[in-house]
């Protein structure tokens, strides 16, 4: 008798899903890479206190990131067709890594049994990419095919916004991933008490809004979602949305209060420490937050 369960997951790193979703749902998660020698010496419960020990020190260096392996995706695909009959895989977005062509590379390198594999480029991150594996598992639940979760996620994905609040561009600068020129505009905007929202624009990190008079971060936050999602909610419309933070969770928590108590028709889904790849490259003390509509 086969036992299979017919669809199953998996993603990278990058989606910043909390381990409690990882676990209930048997989602396979391939490792992102950071290499950074320098900050191997410094203590820290995570990378964000390293990268603070690091600069208190007077190191300047910044970390390499590099995609995962074909042979790291096959692993888990490997794993996950144990128990799955087939299986979705999907990627941090493919405008700045080459994660999704690594998950590709390792489906041709199945023969046959790739078949069973569908790789999804998600053309987002973090809390962003989250939202997108809990779509997939909603349509999943429904007993979608998986040629019916694939034309949803075509329509979902372009639907998923992502901000991202930061105290330093200097990171994304020096990884070629932000322009200097964006970059210094958020310094100079900063100066002057405004708080520069950047984000995906069909994948790729671009300067997204400005708020002005928000006293911190996550009041700035929630001023944007509170505007970009007006419309929908006016309308009875539900949104979901998750959050990641820079270790920094008094913020986080801030932010989660701030939309409980004054966003109607609004579900958090998470609230999770951010990936060690974009620890790397947006710093410590980070604000992240994804959301999209529910149907």
């Amino acid at each position: 008798m086969n036992s299979k369960k017919p669809i199953g997951i998996v993603v990278d790193e990058a989606a910043d899903l909390p381990k409690e979703i990882i676990t209930k749902y048997q989602i396979g998660i391939v490792p992102l890479n950071v290499h950074w020698p320098e900050i191997e010496k410094f203590s820290g419960e995570n990378i964000y206190q390293r990268i603070k020990e690091l600069e208190k020190s007077g190191d300047k260096s910044f970390a390499k990131t590099s995609q995962p392996s074909p042979a790291a995706f096959l692993d888990v695909y490997k794993k996950q067709l144990e128990n799955f009959e087939k299986v979705i895989c999907l990627t941090v977005t493919s405008k700045h890594s080459g994660t999704f062509n690594s998950a590709c590379q390792a489906k041709r390198f199945m023969g046959v049994d790739g078949d069973k594999v569908y790789t999804v480029d998600s053309l987002n991150a973090s809390a962003g990419l989250g939202l997108i594996v809990l779509k997939t598992i909603d349509l999943i639940e429904k007993n979608y095919s998986i040629e019916d979760v694939l034309k949803e996620l075509v329509n979902f994905i372009p639907q998923v916004k992502l901000y991202i609040l930061l105290e330093d561009p200097k990171r994304l600068e020096a990884s070629g991933r932000l322009p200097s020129l964006v970059a210094n505009w958020i310094r100079k905007m900063q100066k002057i008490g405004i708080r520069p929202l950047i984000g995906l624009k069909e994948g790729k990190l671009a300067p997204i809004g400005i708020r002005k008079g928000a006293k911190d971060l996550p009041t700035a936050m929630f001023r944007e979602l509170e505007s970009k999602s007006k419309s929908l909610r006016s309308e009875g419309k539900k949104i979901r949305v998750a959050i990641a933070h820079g270790d920094n969770l008094t913020r986080a928590n801030q932010l989660e209060e701030l939309i409980k108590k004054n966003l109607e028709n609004t579900e958090i889904v998470f609230v999770n420490l951010a990936d060690d790849v974009l620890g790397s490259l947006v710093g410590p003390d980070c604000l992240v937050l994804g959301w999209a509509p529910m149907e």
